[in-house]
């Protein structure tokens, strides 16, 4: 599933591409991924607006327009691709945008999880995702006093926390395996019982990480690429997500997997007691 790096690094690539386009047309052929507003009224309201600027917030790409935001959530497998005007429409692609009618711009899903969404820009603060997401990475407030404060009653596992978006956001399964592995913290260590030290190291180890993975492109995992024909390398700077049975790149301890909340996760069990 992409994380922040690889939103940023879409986000990125379709910025370079469509900054200051109009979307000409709209074609829906899954009426699920349009999560806001009804599939006639995104249609009908997308037209005829220009791409203004590109950014991210948490794990959603925002796209600003004249009017709206278009907000896109690639979820497991969401990715864009660029076509010639009236190519043949392929499997899984889901919604096709005519841009300044010189060429098309598809989204395709293979599992349909991914969501886009248009929001009226008057709303976008009141409305899902931006009135429930926590801070960014890299937000002056995300300190170690907002962490105690976020995780001072919370008993479940500092590896299933980082994961909620709406206390830090842009965090996924596999940054997180790698934070804690720098940070010396055992995922299965209750959130209420890391000290400000912890914390500290938690923040400073996130922005690394994620920066790192960003000049990387993100990371590459199993099926999932940012955009046709564009890989991300972070893949081969992972130190334990992935590596089980493999030695610590610290102690050469034997990196093992467990399960918790559902997600596998990675660890070295002599750094990380």
């Amino acid at each position: 599933m992409p994380e922040k790096p690889e939103v940023i690094t879409v986000t990125k690539k379709l910025e370079k591409r469509l900054l200051n386009k109009i979307i000409t047309d709209c074609k829906v052929y899954y009426n699920n991924i349009i999560e806001y507003p009804s599939v006639d009224e995104f249609i009908s309201k997308i037209k005829n607006q220009k791409m203004n600027s590109f950014t991210t917030r948490g794990k959603w790409i925002v796209i600003e327009l004249d009017n709206d935001y278009l907000l896109a959530h690639l979820r497991m497998e969401g990715k864009f691709f660029y076509r010639d005007l009236n190519a043949p429409l392929e499997k899984h692609h889901h919604v096709v945008f005519t841009i300044d009618n010189e060429f098309e711009l598809h989204f395709q899903d293979v599992r349909k999880f991914a969501r886009l969404k248009l929001i009226p820009k008057d709303k976008l603060y009141d409305m899902k995702p931006y009135n429930e997401l926590g801070l960014e990475p890299w937000d002056k407030n995300l300190t170690s006093t907002y962490l105690k404060e976020k995780l001072k009653n919370k008993n479940l596992p500092i590896k299933t926390v980082l994961l909620d978006q709406s206390i830090i956001t842009g965090i996924g399964n596999i940054y997180d395996d790698e934070i804690l592995f720098l940070s010396k913290i055992n995922p299965l260590t209750k959130a209420k019982n890391i000290n400000e030290d912890k914390l500290d190291l938690i923040i400073k180890n996130t922005v690394s990480v994620l920066d790192k993975a960003i000049a990387e492109g993100g990371t590459t995992i199993r099926n999932y690429t940012s955009e046709e024909g564009v890989t991300g390398l972070f893949q081969n700077n992972l130190l334990v997500h992935t590596k089980v049975g493999q030695p610590c790149p610290n102690c050469k301890e034997t990196i093992v997997k467990i399960k918790v909340g559902g997600r596998g996760t990675y660890y070295c069990p002599k750094c990380q007691k």
